[in-house]
C-alpha cells in the first residue's frame, strides 16, 4: 500500500496533537490536542474508497467523539464535584485507550484497517491518553480504578484471543492484554509504563511490518505460506514469542522488571492475574508458531512463494536484532 505525500502532513499534525495534549496545563488544552489527534488520524484511515476503511473510520470517530464529550463535560464539573469529575475523565480516557471494560470497539476497528494503519492505532494513539491518566494518579480512588481496569484488560485480552483466527483481531486482543501491564505500571510510576510502552511499540510494530510484508490477514495465510528461506520462517514465530514475553527474548525484559516492582510494592493479586493472562496469550501465540514451523518445509519448492516486498528485506535485520536481543546479548539482562 502506497501513501500519498500529503499524508505526511496529517501524520505531523497527529504527532502535534499528541504533544499538545500531554504538555497542556489545562484540561481544555488537553482536549484540543486530543481532538487534533483524532481529526488527523481519520484521513490516515480513509486512504482509499474502501467500505471497510470507511466503516472503521466512522466507528473510530463516534467512539472518540463520545470520549471527548465526556472529557469536556467532566472538566467543567471539576470545581463543583472534584472526585466524580476525576472518575469520569478517567473512564473517558480508558474509553479512548480501548481498555476493559471499554474495549468493545478496538478489535472491530483493527479488523477494518490495513497493517500499516494498525501500527499508529496500537502505539501512537495510546500515548496521549496514557500520559493524561498518569496525571490523574493523585488519589486512592483513581489508583483503584486503574488497577481494576488493568486486571480486567488482562483477562479480556487473554481470553478474547483464544478462538480468534484473524491475525488483526489477535493483535488487537494482544494490545489490550499489554495495555493491562501499562495501566498497572501507571499506578506505580511514570518511568515503568514509559519503559514498557517503548518495548511494546517496537515489538508490535515489527510484527505488523512482517505481517504486511507477507500479506497475511488470517491464520490460514500463514499456514499456506511457504518461503524459500528458513530465516523468514523463523523470524515471525520467534517475534511473536518475544511479544508474548517468553524468556530470553526481548519482550521478557519489561515484564521481568514489572514483576520485580510489583513484588516490591506487594501487589500480589494484580501480579497473579497478569501472569495468568500472559500464559494464556503465550498459548495462542504458540498455536500460530507450531503449525507455522512444522508445515513449512524448504523442500516444497513447487509451492514456494517469494517475498516481493523490498521493505521486508530492509527492516528484517533490525527486527531480528531487537526481538532476539535477549538471545544475542543475554548477559546484560541477567543482572536486571
Amino acid at each position: 500500500m502506497t501513501f500519498p505525500l500529503s499524508y505526511l502532513l496529517f501524520f505531523l499534525t497527529l504527532i502535534s496533537g499528541t504533544l499538545l495534549a500531554i504538555s497542556s496545563p489545562s484540561w481544555f488544552g488537553a482536549w484540543i490536542g486530543l481532538e487534533l489527534n483524532i481529526l488527523s488520524f481519520i484521513p490516515l484511515i480513509t486512504i482509499s474508497m474502501n467500505p471497510y476503511l470507511s466503516e472503521a473510520a466512522l466507528k473510530y470517530f463516534l467512539i472518540q467523539a463520545l470520549a471527548s464529550t465526556l472529557i469536556i463535560m467532566s472538566s467543567c464539573l471539576i470545581l463543583l464535584l472534584p472526585p466524580m469529575s476525576t472518575s469520569l475523565i478517567l473512564m473517558a480516557l480508558l474509553l479512548k485507550l480501548g481498555a476493559a471494560p471499554f474495549h468493545f470497539w478496538f478489535p472491530q476497528i483493527m479488523e477494518g484497517l490495513s497493517w500499516p494503519q494498525t501500527i499508529p492505532l496500537m502505539t501512537i494513539q495510546k500515548f496521549a491518553p496514557m500520559f493524561l491518566i498518569s496525571y490523574l494518579m493523585t488519589s486512592p480512588v483513581s489508583t483503584q480504578i486503574i488497577v481494576l481496569s488493568g486486571s480486567l484488560s488482562a483477562l479480556v485480552g487473554a481470553l478474547g484471543g483464544l478462538n480468534m483466527m484473524k491475525l488483526r483481531k489477535i493483535m488487537a486482543f494482544s494490545s489490550i492484554n499489554h495495555m493491562s501491564w501499562m495501566l498497572i505500571a501507571v499506578s506505580i510510576n511514570d518511568t515503568m509504563w514509559l519503559m514498557y510502552f517503548s518495548f511494546y511499540t517496537l515489538i508490535s510494530s515489527s510484527i505488523a511490518i512482517l505481517f504486511h510484508s507477507l500479506s497475511a490477514f488470517h491464520l490460514s495465510d500463514l499456514l499456506n505460506l511457504n518461503c524459500s528461506k528458513s530465516l523468514y520462517n523463523l523470524t515471525l514465530p520467534l517475534s511473536l514469542l518475544s511479544l508474548g514475553g517468553l524468556p530470553p527474548f526481548t519482550g521478557f525484559v519489561p515484564k521481568w522488571i514489572m514483576i520485580q516492582i510489583l513484588i516490591l510494592n506487594q501487589m500480589i493479586f494484580p501480579l497473579s492475574i497478569l501472569l495468568l493472562s500472559a500464559l494464556i496469550t503465550l498459548y495462542f501465540y504458540l498455536r500460530i508458531l507450531i503449525p507455522f514451523i512444522l508445515l513449512m518445509s524448504p523442500s516444497l519448492s513447487y509451492n514456494t512463494k517469494y517475498l516481493p516486498s523490498t521493505s521486508f528485506s530492509f527492516f528484517l535485520p533490525f527486527i531480528i536484532f531487537f526481538n532476539f536481543m535477549g538471545l544475542l546479548l543475554p548477559f546484560p539482562f541477567i543482572s536486571l
